[in-house]
């Protein structure tokens, strides 16, 4: 069994996609190339003209906060267990808008104690119309700052890196410092928020009462100098120095409280905020009865010990007392850190990882709060006691004891204010932060971006990524004919592959177009032969297809390039050939042979001339061609006319094979009357130009009247770019035999 060349060649195509792709991209090298050239030039323009960015890096220890012993992990080697996601938190606070602003703010008081402006570019605004440039807004630079900053852990690491970007060397150094300066600031100012806040209401208090000192001390200066009792006994002095010292004792336990309800009512609203019934529970725990008692009995006891200190009863060994008390104090302590350990271990396994910490400051300040309670409410019922005896003072005296009793009470509770103040002071000064600059930024010496190679390289690959999205979404959209296994996938045969006919057009003129008798040896000759040879053994009696319509799906497909060369290439057999311009509205085939139109084809019909008049010869031999003729006003009925009809009779007696060309088939009903008196229809498919469903209908058309319909040839086909193996071995076996001979003379 036979096996059909053509076909044979479309399975192979059809079995290698790479190969479609290949043929693709060949038929479309000229955008190709374009598109890459383009977007090569852009990228390289931008890799030239691109500003230099520079970058610097300051690198930062962030450490987790020491906890107590209770929130100590079992194993050592785990003491790490949660760091990332408090890193993750320390970034996002680095990242706030908070921290962008005091950043911003910084560095516009830096602009502008700096004596060399010119080495700032990001917060400046530049106007190039005018060259001038003015310092940018706070808001404006915090929203620069998110796009020129990059934050980021090292991997496995309490390391942060910040990183700042600029065009100006010494702005991109600056910025990171400043940012690593800002975070670092506004970390000690959160770990020393209770601290501070402590501090602030002791300054506070401190001053009021040094206020109130001075007034007691003008008071009680006044009232001596206008002639008042100027001294009092030992008796009453003494009590006013332990009436004095208990009453600045409860007035500072007081303002200690009056802090720690500062504190606590703090800590409570960020947790009412996390986790509200927590809060209320926490509460409730500290007011547990056993451990009030234990601080109403810690309380008295610290109290009396201060009563024994202050006894000037030369009976009593006031060391062996005190002693006692303080040992009964610890023991107290001890019972009371015990409970609270219990407490708080149940409290803190229970609660979420994010609120332990603010958990275990409420239970401590609940606690302290209580027992501060408890302090002031017994020192209270002590000074209500001595307040009875010192009212029993005589009457000439009582005025001076209490001008003097106020002036001590306030200078004791002065004493002790500033003293707690101090202690602040310290404690705030103190309290570190767990943030440690490592390592500052230092002034780049080189640019970080841009990197123009690889801005070349992607402008590049991004230029051949374009122009292949163009050509395979071209190819896509693109419903003409290109190759001919696209009609053979609808079913339709191809008899043949017409290749682009070089010369054709240039210069204005057609002096190819009759390839077969011009270049007999060339590529698109040999085209036309291998139609010939595929349209006679079409039919089984190769003798019996002598009338051919060749006709289009529309205008410009080459159907008149194709019947001059076809009848050229059957001439060239030896046979009789006769091509008639049955194209009765735009005929070309009198144009192509440079012949007049007249007389012609219509002529013939109206008896106006002779058939030998009306029959040309060509340069050919067996060759002759019948123009068109006069253009009627009718020409669908000239066509289906009995003279019409008695014409194709009376030729067929002349010649061997006759050629119709006609008119586009979609375009008129010519074809179609035609195809119904012919023995063999064939249609004409331009490459890159026939539209699926134009060729689909046009078979259609063809095929209605029961034509004999053969097939299709496919014009203007670039063998190159779809089958590179037939025109390589075509090249080869058509080239002169001397050439070879020459390529192996002696010389």
């Amino acid at each position: 069994m036979a096996i059909d060349p053509i076909n044979e060649d479309l399975r192979s195509i059809e079995s290698n996609s790479l190969k479609d792709y290949i043929k693709l991209v060949r038929t479309n090298l000229v955008p190709v190339v374009i598109i890459t050239l383009v977007s090569l030039i852009v990228a390289i323009i931008y890799a030239i003209n691109a500003k230099n960015i520079y970058k610097a890096t300051t690198s930062l220890k962030v450490s987790m906060p020491q906890g107590n012993i209770l929130e100590a992990p079992l194993m050592p080697e785990f003491q790490d267990f949660g760091s990332d996601r408090f890193i993750a938190n320390e970034i996002e606070i680095l990242k706030s808008h908070n921290l962008r602003s005091r950043v911003a703010e910084a560095l516009i008081d830096s602009f502008r104690t700096s004596s060399n402006k010119d080495s700032f570019y990001l917060i400046l605004s530049h106007n190039f119309n005018d060259g001038k440039e003015t310092l940018l807004g706070s808001n404006q630079i915090t929203g620069l700052l998110d796009g020129y900053v990059t934050i980021e852990q090292k991997r496995g690491l309490d390391i942060i890196d910040i990183s700042a970007e600029s065009p100006s060397p010494f702005e991109s150094s600056l910025i990171a410092n400043i940012y690593a300066k800002e975070y670092k600031n506004l970390n000690l100012e959160m770990n020393r928020n209770q601290l501070t806040m402590v501090k602030a209401f002791l300054d506070q208090q401190r001053g009021e009462k040094q206020t109130e000192l001075n007034s007691a001390e003008e008071t009680l200066r006044n009232f001596q100098e206008k002639g008042g009792i100027i001294a009092l006994d030992e008796q009453a002095t003494s009590l006013i120095n332990q009436l004095s010292d208990f009453e600045a004792q409860q007035n500072a336990k007081q303002i200690e409280l009056a802090a720690s309800d500062k504190v606590l009512s703090q800590y409570k609203m960020e947790l009412a905020e996390q986790n509200p019934r927590l809060a209320d529970y926490l509460e409730s725990v500290s007011n547990e009865t056993y451990i009030q008692t234990l601080q109403q009995q810690l309380a008295r006891l610290q109290v009396n010990r201060d009563m024994a200190s202050s006894s000037n009863d030369s009976k009593t060994n006031t060391s062996r007392v005190i002693k006692e008390y303080d040992q009964k104090i610890d023991e107290l302590k001890a019972k009371l850190n015990d409970k609270m350990k219990v407490i708080k271990a149940g409290i803190l396994a229970s609660s979420p990882e994010e609120v332990k910490d603010l958990s275990q400051k409420i239970i401590e300040e609940e606690i302290k709060n209580q027992s501060l309670q408890i302090t002031v409410s017994e020192l209270k019922k002590i000074v209500n006691n001595y307040e009875s005896k010192f009212n029993q003072l005589p009457k000439t005296s009582i005025e001076l004891a209490k001008l003097q009793r106020n002036r001590e009470a306030l200078e004791k509770l002065y004493t002790l204010v500033e003293e707690k103040y101090q202690e602040a002071l310290i404690n705030e000064q103190s309290q570190p932060g767990n943030v440690l600059i490592i390592d500052n930024a230092r002034r780049p010496d080189s640019p970080a971006k841009p990197n123009r190679f690889l801005i070349v390289l992607i402008g590049l690959v991004l230029g051949i990524g374009m122009a292949f999205g163009y050509v395979f979404t071209k190819n896509y959209f693109d419903n003409t004919i290109k190759t001919p296994e696209d009609i053979q996938n609808k079913n339709i045969n191809v008899l043949a592959w017409i290749p682009q006919i070089e010369g054709i057009g240039m210069n204005g003129t057609n002096e190819f177009e009759f390839i077969v008798a011009k270049k007999p040896d060339s590529i698109p000759s040999e085209a036309f032969r291998a139609l010939r040879t595929r349209i006679q053994f079409s039919h089984p009696d190769k003798d019996s297809i002598k009338t051919i319509l060749i006709t289009s799906s529309a205008p410009q497909e080459g159907k008149t390039t194709v019947a001059i060369n076809l009848g050229g290439s059957f001439a060239q057999s030896n046979r009789r050939t006769l091509v008639v311009d049955c194209d009765l509205r735009k005929p070309r085939i009198h144009t192509v042979f440079n012949s007049n139109r007249f007389p012609g084809l219509i002529d013939y019909l109206f008896d106006k001339t002779s058939l030998s008049e009306i029959i040309r010869e060509t340069e050919l031999p067996n060759l002759n061609y019948i123009t068109s003729g006069t253009i009627p006003p009718n020409p669908a009925e000239m066509l289906e006319s009995k003279a019409m009809k008695e014409f194709l009779k009376t030729i067929q007696d002349k010649y061997d094979v006759i050629l119709l060309d006609s008119p586009p088939v979609i375009a008129v009903t010519d074809s179609e009357i035609l195809a119904s008196l012919v023995d063999a229809s064939l249609l004409v498919v331009s490459a890159e130009t026939t539209e699926s469903d134009l060729l689909e209908k046009s078979v259609e058309l063809i095929k209605r009247d029961g034509s004999s319909f053969i097939g299709t040839v496919l014009n203007n086909f670039s063998y190159k770019s779809g089958y590179g193996s037939y025109y390589k071995y075509y090249y080869y076996y058509s080239r002169p035999s001397e050439g070879k001979k020459n390529k192996f003379s002696k010389t």
